[in-house]
């Protein structure tokens, strides 16, 4: 060993000889085995398995499966009708926008997963290979999937926040009320306010 590696390592500045017979003795009688082992070999996964997990992924991160797991809450809701007395089920949290029910979260998501796969079909359809039909077929489910994932997806805002229809959730007090009959300068000045 050269003076440059001893000083290089830093257990030769040790002046423990227990360390040293440590280190040293049990090699000088044991040697290591030769072992003929063969690295593992990982092939890589199809494109349609990562595309599976990722898509598995993003259904349960917009579920909100953290929010489950952390919270914990029910299944289901239930409200009690005011007349009847009869207990009835209700699976969207009304008012609250920051919580929600299981099988809220996994509608949502699905919902989410269903427009996302309504694109990937889309692209799916502008394929110069395939035949005529056959993207004919993509488009339309395409087409489809996108449209019933974002009617199903405003429903559900809706029912989650009473009064919130179209054009009231940019609007401050869930809207203005248009009298246009009775006097327009009246409309616009309420609404420029």
């Amino acid at each position: 060993m050269s003076a440059t590696a001893a000083q290089s390592d830093p257990s030769s500045d040790s002046m423990d000889p227990i360390f040293h017979l440590v280190r040293i003795l049990p090699f000088s009688f044991l040697r290591p085995p030769r072992l003929r082992l063969k690295l593992p070999t990982f092939t890589l996964p199809s494109a349609m398995t990562v595309y599976s997990l990722i898509l598995l992924t993003y259904f349960m991160v917009v579920s909100g499966i953290v929010y489950d797991v952390i919270v914990e809450p029910p299944g289901i809701g239930s409200t009690q009708d005011r007349f009847t007395g009869a207990v009835k089920p209700v699976v969207f949290l009304p008012g609250r926008v920051n919580g929600q029910y299981i099988i809220e979260g996994l509608s949502s998501g699905f919902m989410f997963v269903l427009g996302g796969v309504g694109i990937v079909l889309l692209d799916l359809a502008l394929d110069k290979n395939r035949a005529k039909n056959v993207k004919t077929s993509y488009a339309t489910a395409g087409v489809a999937f996108v449209v019933i994932s974002y009617v199903m997806s405003m429903l559900f805002v809706r029912i989650k926040i009473p009064g919130s229809g179209p054009g009231e959730l940019c609007m401050p007090h869930g809207g203005i009320d248009l009298d246009l009959e009775r006097n327009n300068s009246t409309a616009l000045v309420q609404v420029f306010k």
